[in-house]
This record gives C-alpha cells, sequence and structure tokens, in this order.
C-alpha cells in the first residue's frame, strides 16, 4: 500500500518543531520509560533525604552545643563537595559510565544517609561536628554522581529531539513533580518520625527506602555509550549568557540553602511551634514548587520565547518574597505565621518560573556555540547545573547561618532577597541587550542583502 502525499506543513508546526518528531515523543518506548522511573526514583529520594533535616536538625544540633554558624556549615559542606564532585563527574562522566555513577551513586547516598542517624550517639561537642562534616561529604558526593547522570541519561533517552524532551522543559518540568514531592514529603515525615520515634528513625527510613531503589534501578536503567567531548566546563562557563545564567542559579539555590538553618529556629522561637508542625510550614513552598514546575515547563514547551522572561521575573518576585519573609523591619509588619505560609507558597511558584528555564537555555546556548550534541556535552551541561546549584546551597546555608547569629532572620533575609533582585535585574538587562543586537544584526543583514540585489542589477546588460 502506498504511503499518504505529506505536505510541508505535515512535517512542521507553528512554532517550527517537526511534528512527526512530536508525534513520536508522545509514544514512549520502553527504555524511554526505565530511564524516566530511574529519574524519577532519584529526584524523589534525594530529595526527601536533604529535606529531611530542615525541622528538627538545627535543634537538635544546638543540644550538641554546636553555634548557628557552625550548623549552617554543615548544612553547606554538603553543597561545597557536591558543587566540586558535579564539576569532576560531568567531566568524566563518559570515562566512568553513565549507570554505574548513576546506582553507585544511589548505593553510598543511601548508606551514608543511615549513618547520620547515628550521629547523636556521637559526645557532644567537635566529635559530633566533625562526623556530620565527614557524612555529608560523602553524601554530596554520592548525591552529585547519581543527580549527574540522572540528567545525562534522561536527555540521551530520547535520540530524535533532545529539545522535545529537556529543552522544551515540559519532561523537565514533569520530573520536577518528584524533586518536589521529596521535598513536600521529606520535612513533615521528618517532623513526624522525630516527635514520635527520635531521631534516628528518620534517617533510617529514607536511607532503607533509597537502598531499595538500587536493585530496581541496575534492573531497568538503560546503558548508553558515547565519545568523550573535546570542550570543557571553562569554555561553557565563559559564554556570556551561561555565565549570567550561572549566577541565576547561584541566587536561586542560596534562597533555598539560606531557609535550611533558619527558617525552623526563627519559626520555633517566634511561634513555639513542635518540629512536626514546622515541618507542615515548609510544606507550602515545596507544594506550591512541585505543582508549578510541570505548568511552567509546559508553558516554556508551547512558548519557548517567554523561557527568558519567566526566568527574569521569577528572580524578582523570589526577592519581593525574601523581603516580606521576615519581614524587613523597615517595611513595620509584624510578623505572622500566615504570611509566613503565604510568602513561601508564592516563593515556591517564583522558583518554578526561574528554575525550569535554566537547563533549556544553556543547553541551547551551548549547542549555538559549536558544543556536539551527545552525551559528553549533556554531561558538561548537567555537571555546571549542579555545580551552580550547589555552589549557591552552600553559599545560602553558610552565610545564612551567620547572619542569622548577627543581624537577625528579618534582615539576612531581606539580605538573600536582595541578592535574587540584582540578578534579576542584571539578566533582565542582558536579554534586552541580546534583543537590541539581533535586531541591529538583522537590519545589517537587509541592507547588505539590498547593496548585492542592486550590484548584480546593474551588472546586468541592458536592453537596448
Amino acid at each position: 500500500m502506498d504511503k499518504p502525499f505529506l505536505h510541508e506543513s505535515d512535517f512542521t508546526s507553528d512554532d517550527g518543531q517537526p511534528e512527526v518528531v512530536r508525534r513520536e515523543s508522545t509514544r514512549l518506548s520502553r527504555e524511554q520509560l526505565c530511564t524516566l522511573i530511574s529519574a524519577a526514583s532519584i529526584n524523589l529520594g534525594s530529595m526527601m533525604c536533604y529535606s529531611i533535616l530542615g525541622p528538627f536538625f538545627p535543634n537538635e544540633a544546638e543540644k550538641k552545643n554546636v553555634s548557628n554558624t557552625v550548623i549552617g556549615m554543615i548544612f553547606g559542606c554538603f553543597a561545597l563537595f557536591d558543587l566540586l564532585s558535579c564539576l569532576l563527574f560531568g567531566k568524566y562522566l563518559v570515562h566512568i559510565g553513565a549507570k554505574f555513577m548513576f546506582v553507585a551513586g544511589m548505593f553510598v547516598s543511601g548508606g551514608a544517609t543511615i549513618l547520620f542517624g547515628m550521629l547523636d550517639q556521637a559526645p557532644d561537642g567537635p566529635v559530633f561536628i566533625t562526623l556530620c562534616f565527614l557524612v555529608r561529604v560523602v553524601d554530596a558526593i554520592s548525591f552529585a554522581a547519581a543527580i549527574t547522570a540522572s540528567f545525562s541519561i534522561l536527555a540521551k533517552a530520547f535520540p530524535n529531539n533532545v529539545a522535545t524532551v529537556m529543552l522544551d522543559g515540559s519532561m523537565n518540568g514533569s520530573l520536577e513533580i518528584f524533586s518536589g514531592l521529596g521535598l513536600v514529603l521529606g520535612p513533615p515525615l521528618g517532623g513526624f518520625l522525630y516527635q514520635t520515634f527520635g531521631y534516628e528513625v528518620p534517617f533510617i527510613f529514607l536511607g532503607c527506602l533509597v537502598l531499595l531503589m538500587v536493585p530496581l534501578n541496575m534492573c531497568i536503567l538503560p546503558n548508553y555509550e558515547s565519545a568523550p567531548s573535546e570542550h570543557s566546563f571553562w569554555k561553557l562557563i565563559t559564554l556570556p549568557k551561561v555565565g549570567f545564567i550561572s549566577f541565576v542559579i547561584i541566587s536561586l539555590s542560596g534562597c533555598f540553602g539560606f531557609l535550611d538553618p533558619t527558617l525552623s529556629l526563627f519559626i520555633l522561637n517566634k511561634f513555639n511551634l513542635s518540629s512536626g508542625y514546622v515541618g507542615l510550614v515548609f510544606l507550602g513552598l515545596a507544594l506550591s514548587y512541585s505543582i508549578s514546575s510541570p505548568l511552567f515547563g509546559l508553558l516554556s514547551d508551547k512558548i519557548p520565547y517567554l523561557r527568558k522572561w519567566l526566568l527574569v521575573f521569577g528572580n524578582i518576585i523570589t526577592a519581593v518574597c525574601y523581603m516580606l519573609l521576615g519581614p524587613i523591619p523597615i517595611l513595620h509588619i509584624e510578623s505572622q505565621l500566615w504570611l509566613i505560609i503565604l510568602v513561601l507558597v508564592v516563593n515556591g511558584i517564583s522558583a518554578g518560573m526561574s528554575i525550569i528555564p535554566t537547563f533549556p537555555e544553556i543547553l541551547s546556548c551551548a549547542y549555538e556555540n559549536g558544543f556536539e550534541e551527545g552525551l559528553s556535552t549533556l554531561g558538561l551541561v548537567s555537571g555546571l547545573l549542579g555545580a551552580m546549584w550547589s555552589l549557591g546551597a552552600f553559599i545560602g546555608p553558610t552565610l545564612g547561618g551567620f547572619l542569622y547569629e548577627k543581624i537577625g532572620f528579618e534582615w539576612a533575609a531581606a539580605i538573600q532577597g536582595l541578592w535574587t533582585l540584582i540578578t534579576g535585574l542584571v539578566m533582565g538587562l542582558f536579554y534586552v541587550l541580546e534583543h537590541w543586537r539581533g535586531k541591529r544584526r538583522d537590519l545589517q543583514n537587509t541592507l547588505i542583502t539590498e547593496e548585492e540585489r542592486e550590484e548584480r542589477t546593474s551588472l546586468l546588460p541592458h536592453e537596448i
């Protein structure tokens, strides 16, 4: 039977995306489905393990004679070593093997989470602090390995067109549901288990849950191979657009990290809530983020031009949220629990606006500047994204814990908001200049084309 004739309109949609690719991308193969399950498992498990500490660990550490500054450093050291590890694993992803890196990272992360639950048996003071740092460092390295491999495998699993999976943001946004779900379940579950069973049980429960996912991923996760890339992180991050987006990622991550060592202590001291209820307060941020992320991913999929402005306005709204979180004393607004919850909900939505476009914006910029399409480039971009996020997650709690101790939560949160405001405005200015340069370049090309046409016309023999 003859194939039906396809018009040009059958191949392309209104936004220029091949229609055949779109139809194929809606039908997932078994390999793609297994990859999504694996990526979802690491997003869910890692975020639960990361967020479980917030409601009760700062208070528990204070009982062990640990200052707020050191508590912030314990949270921050995770991000520092995650930063270094992401750069390393992103560079050598192809040499190590994506599947091995993913599974090994997940296994070590589960074991480190269980070990962290045993630290309440350690003596107070320096011994407890040292062990906290050691276990968090191991957990950070394993987390970086799993997440870096996860991003790269996910994008590689859709060979027809990477854009339909990661560049358009819809699949990335959908997977952020599981990251958000981990952030949603972690604090209230951790607070409940801590309040009911004590310090050890939350970590043992989640650590065992992550370990149970290891054999599942060993069986279902596809194995990909690729040639090493000739490009480097330095070449990628020195691209102006990538550099500015990196600063945006750092500022957003710093905001999230700031809340870990400070918000629970502020709420406990201000409103005298139990650890279980503090976990529910964190729920507002995580739940709104997990719900809004796929919506913004879908929006950036349908209207790619909006990505840049979602990123800019998301940062500005985040800045306003942190000004009101205290609130900043110059506003003369009394701190209320309902206001904190409302601000956290709005912050979760604005974070979804800003975070979702970062990966596709960096990846498209890399391709436009000569980076080859393949697992190596995906590893570089994934490693860079993880590294910048980790740098912010190190600066946020470390600086936040120090500022909280010196000037109080209200001013510390305002300074954090000022950081995101500056990066948002700078990013907006860059996009405006980029748009203006593009218009100017198009005008110059049009003038050159008209001049060439006139020269050709003048060279033609005139009719007699």
